[in-house]
């Protein structure tokens, strides 16, 4: 079946806005469902080995859940992702301040960032994917942001059942940019302490109480952050170590392994229990940052009444590195005129995918018969 793609009304943000929910189908049985408000991944459904769908990503079960009070469910956030410290930047020679929304800091572009705008959504498809072109004009001094700001998000899905999310970005005045995903992502499991993770970096961002870099990145070797190798995250989560206490868990920015600027490549690599679902996450950004829903306590449920718990999923959160206004050794996040900010990454489910190329049409088609029932 080829990638299709449809529309339906989601509610009206703060009674007035109309939200939509746009549904993009692989045909091969990976479902994905994004809100035009906060560009919000709502949902993404994939088949496990046995052909049998399930949700990989956590949800809130309307629309006023999303524009209440919460931790950024699914949303796509900016102009910028994680921690400016203490809201402030210097940017050729002109100081900058951005509302603290954490502590004394600005988190995630501030109180009004990107994950609290309606976006304009245009729907494409291809013989081989569906796609979901969300565009947004952040206007100059938007949360105190030097610049108006042209910003597309656009979500791919295709036959392989692999969704993309590339990110553009053009400015009139120099600003600094870093756009992201925030979706809390379980692969099928109670919480995410049984499952396998593995980043391909070698160095992390040690934070200090407020989740601030305290300074250069550091070696994961010896440490419950070295995960070059797949490693389960209970046992990790549970080792001693002075970080852990001090965010309840992962709170992160793994450095990736520097290729090529603007090359994908892997990032991480999430297995649930028993390997039912694998996922792997490809990037071109320099970051990931690791959040093991720390914060998480119950008081926000599904559409099933399902509690999201501590623990119960994890973020994996492409990114540049936090707080690099200020940290001129950082990869730089400053857009100029005449610039264009690229940036992609996908979810890929190898699992999905047989090793023998001549059976893999007939076992994508066999899992989407399954679906239908």
């Amino acid at each position: 079946m080829p990638p299709t793609v449809h529309r339906k009304p989601f509610g009206r943000a703060h009674g007035r806005t109309e939200v939509d929910l746009w549904t993009l189908e692989s045909g091969t049985g990976v479902r994905a469902e994004i809100l035009t408000y906060g560009g919000v991944l709502h949902s993404l459904t994939v088949p496990d080995t046995a052909g049998s769908p399930g949700p990989v990503v956590r949800s809130l079960p309307a629309l006023d859940d999303y524009t209440g009070k919460n931790p950024y469910f699914g949303a796509v956030v900016g102009r910028y992702a994680n921690r400016i410290a203490h809201g402030r930047f210097t940017l050729d020679g002109t100081t900058y301040h951005i509302p603290a929304n954490d502590r004394d800091h600005a988190l995630h572009g501030g109180p009004e960032g990107f994950h609290t705008r309606i976006w304009e959504a245009t729907a494409e498809r291809t013989g081989s994917a569906a796609a979901l072109r969300l565009t947004l004009h952040s206007p100059d001094g938007d949360m105190g942001f030097p610049g108006a700001l042209d910003v597309t998000a656009t979500y791919t899905l295709d036959t392989t059942g692999t969704l993309a999310l590339e990110y553009t970005a053009v400015t009139d005045r120099p600003t600094v940019v870093n756009l992201t995903n925030h979706a809390y992502l379980n692969l099928g499991a109670d919480s995410v302490l049984g499952h396998t993770l593995q980043v391909d970096a070698d160095h992390y961002l040690p934070v200090d109480a407020d989740a601030i870099p305290e300074g250069a990145p550091a070696p994961v070797t010896g440490t419950p952050f070295d995960l070059t190798d797949p490693q389960p995250l209970g046992e990790h989560l549970a080792r001693p170590h002075p970080q852990l206490a001090l965010a309840g868990g992962f709170d992160h920015c793994w450095v990736l392994r520097d290729p090529a600027p603007g090359t994908l490549r892997r990032a991480a690599r999430l297995t649930a229990p028993g390997g039912r679902r694998t996922l792997e996450l490809w990037t071109t950004e320099p970051g990931l940052q690791v959040y093991t829903a720390n914060q998480l306590d119950g008081a926000l449920t599904d559409s099933t009444g399902r509690r999201h718990e501590r623990h119960g999923s994890l973020c994996l959160e492409t990114q540049h590195l936090p707080d690099s206004p200020n940290r001129p050794a950082h990869p730089t996040t400053v857009l100029r005129p005449g610039e264009t900010l690229r940036s992609r990454t996908e979810w890929r489910f190898p699992h999905l995918r047989a090793d023998d190329p001549p059976h893999r049409e007939e076992n994508l088609l066999r899992r989407v018969r399954r679906v239908a029932g």
